[in-house]
C-alpha cells in the first residue's frame, strides 16, 4: 500500500489561521466550517496536514461531533490531567 505524498505543507501563516479559528469556536466544528470560516483559501490535504499536527501536538481533539480545541497551558489543568484516573 503507497502512502500519500504531501503535496503542501502548511506556513505558519496557515497553522496560526487553523488555531484562531478553532479557539474562538463555541462548538465542535467540521473541516468544512472551519474552511468556510479561514480568512483566506486552504487547500483540504494542508488542512489535513495541520489539523494532524495541531492533534499531535494536543491542542485539537477529533470528537463524534467535530473538531475542538482542547489546549490549555494552565498549571492547574497541566496538575489536573497528570492526577486524572482515566475511565
Amino acid at each position: 500500500m503507497a502512502v500519500a505524498q504531501i503535496l503542501h505543507y502548511p506556513n505558519l501563516k496557515t497553522v496560526l489561521m487553523v488555531e484562531e479559528v478553532l479557539k474562538r469556536a463555541d462548538t465542535a466544528l467540521t473541516k468544512q466550517e472551519i474552511k468556510e470560516r479561514l480568512p483566506k483559501a486552504v487547500m483540504h490535504q494542508t488542512l489535513n496536514v495541520t489539523l494532524e499536527y495541531l492533534e499531535e501536538k494536543g491542542m485539537v481533539a477529533f470528537t463524534s461531533k467535530g473538531i475542538v480545541w482542547i489546549y490549555n497551558p494552565s498549571s492547574k489543568m497541566k496538575t489536573a490531567l497528570e492526577n486524572a484516573v482515566e475511565v
